[in-house]
């Protein structure tokens, strides 16, 4: 099973430890999951995104509302969303329906796992307890005796339970009056970084937690980073039939303009030379003429030979070479299933930052990765908030770069991904792009929140976020949700905070 031994590691690392729940020192804000709902919103896009051998046209967004409680009995509900962009986290020649269907079921299987993990602690805690342990177990289950290419990958099976994970966050941040990202001190956690990571190079994570390696503050403002999918059309001069119309900008020129945009992301196919190396200098012909300042070259995992990021690097600085002074970094040029593919990668990052995406499922594999010559990472909080804030602290302990990028987040999952990007010391802003597929997706949102959901003068703006958990301000955004796929509460849990229940009662209200 891909990254299986990666995980047998982090078992074995453990075994000798106590397990959480008889941990020695407890903490007064320590909480337990007692409650999960997870709801299915499907989303279609306005054009199809393209990224190597897969386009995306439509994906559900798995929201989850996760109840904790304290000690004391108090609860708090927190809310997280992802989308379940299947084409992303399984590329495969399998049949589309086949890993929808299998993606979706596992989704739906972690509302009991979830529901009665019996860990108490703070989200870190008990986020790297799950993975370690239920998490992997279910992969195991589902996965047994099933053909090769039905297997359900790691990186799938984090991408279902980051829902949870990021609603954790945000149940203690509400629970405690406090920003998310403010919990990640001494004060909140009783296990300091010691506890999860090993390090090189004589890093002590001894005394150190995750806000040692984060901003004190949130930046209330960021570059945004748009992407360039490989069907997207450049300019209106290109040949063929103008597509219709719908309110937003369709040639990457009139996104410039539109947005004020200064750094572009360029999805490539990585298995076609004169394409990739036509689609960068044209892309970069456009950046130049419109004042874009920056550029990325994304691969997505189909190359194999690293001389061939090389040679399309080596000739962009003979032939374009304003170009080649543009590009930041390159992004996972290579097979993310990185213990199958140990790729000396170093003739790569000689040239530009390189940056690991699908293969960084988890700080272990971070630490492979550098080893083989990557020299930065790509966080995303669709891989779990816990396995990024992990990945980014080993990271930069470590001195590799850091990015946060998107899974072309809509809705609420858009706010927990601009958080993180806020208090992490990025290589260049953020990347976000659902504006660009799916904009009207998010307009409830938006109507909350615009600077989080439209790019403006090249940024996003996050000023108008809540002063605790994710600052979704949920109370004001008039989304009425279907009925949930799967709920639990634990028996020991007691029942729902009577706000979001009374919500529900409402939507039934209204359509009798």
């Amino acid at each position: 099973m891909p990254h299986g031994a990666a995980f047998e590691r982090a078992k074995r690392r453990s075994c000798g430890a106590p397990a959480l729940t008889d941990r020695p020192v407890r903490l007064a804000t320590d909480v337990r999951v007692v409650g999960a709902e997870l709801y299915f919103l499907p989303v279609r896009t306005r054009v199809p995104l393209k990224f190597g051998a897969e386009t995306l046209t439509s994906v559900t967004c798995a929201r989850v509302r996760l109840t904790v409680r304290d000690s004391q009995g108090r609860t708090a509900c927190g809310w997280g969303e992802t989308p379940l962009n299947v084409e992303w986290v399984w590329p495969s020649a399998s049949p589309y329906e086949t890993r929808r269907r299998i993606t979706h079921d596992f989704c739906t299987r972690l509302v009991d796992c979830w529901s009665v993990f019996p860990v108490t602690g703070h989200p870190l805690q008990i986020g790297e307890a799950f993975q370690r342990t239920v998490l992997q177990d279910e992969l195991d289950n589902v996965n047994q005796g099933v053909a090769d290419a039905d297997r359900l990958p790691l990186l799938a099976a984090l991408l279902c339970c980051s829902a949870f994970d990021i609603a954790l966050y945000d149940a203690f941040g509400n629970l405690h009056g406090i920003p998310a990202m403010h919990s990640l001190t001494k004060e909140f956690c009783s296990s300091d970084l010691s506890s999860f990571l090993d390090s090189d190079d004589g890093v002590d994570f001894r005394g150190r937690y995750p806000a040692d390696y984060l901003r004190p503050r949130r930046l209330e403002s960021l570059p945004a980073w748009h992407l360039v999918g490989g069907a997207d059309p450049l300019t209106p001069d290109e040949a063929g039939a103008p597509p219709a119309y719908d309110g937003h900008p369709v040639f990457l020129s009139d996104w410039i303009k539109r947005d004020g945009l200064k750094c572009l992301k360029v999805k490539l196919r990585g298995s076609d030379y004169e394409w990739d190396l036509l689609r960068l200098t044209q892309v970069g012909e456009v950046a130049q003429s419109h004042g874009v300042e920056h550029l990325t070259a994304d691969f997505n995992c189909t190359v194999t030979d690293p001389n061939y990021v090389v040679e399309i690097i080596d000739q962009l600085a003979r032939q374009a070479p304003a170009v080649h002074d543009r590009l930041l970094y390159i992004e996972q040029p290579f097979p993310y299933d990185l213990e199958k593919h140990m790729i000396d990668v170093r003739e790569v990052s000689r040239r530009k930052p390189l940056l690991m995406d699908e293969s960084a499922h988890n700080w272990e594999l971070v630490r492979v990765g550098r080893a083989l010559g990557w020299t930065g990472v790509a966080l995303k909080t669709c891989k779990t908030l816990t396995g990024a804030l992990l990945s980014l602290c080993w990271a930069k302990a470590h001195g590799m770069g850091l990015m946060v990028q998107d899974l072309t987040n809509p809705m609420l999952a858009q706010i927990p991904h601009l958080t993180l990007a806020a208090y992490t010391e990025t290589l260049m802003g953020v990347e976000t792009n659902a504006m660009q597929f799916y904009p009207d997706a998010s307009a409830i949102e938006a109507s909350v929140h615009p600077g989080i959901y439209r790019r403006r003068s090249g940024r996003v703006e996050l000023s108008t976020l809540g002063d605790h958990g994710f600052g979704y301000r949920i109370d004001e955004i008039d989304r009425i949700l279907p009925a949930p796929v799967a709920s639990r509460i634990a028996a020991d849990g007691g029942a729902p905070l009577p706000h979001f229940r009374s919500r529900h009662a409402d939507a039934a209200r209204s359509d009798s």
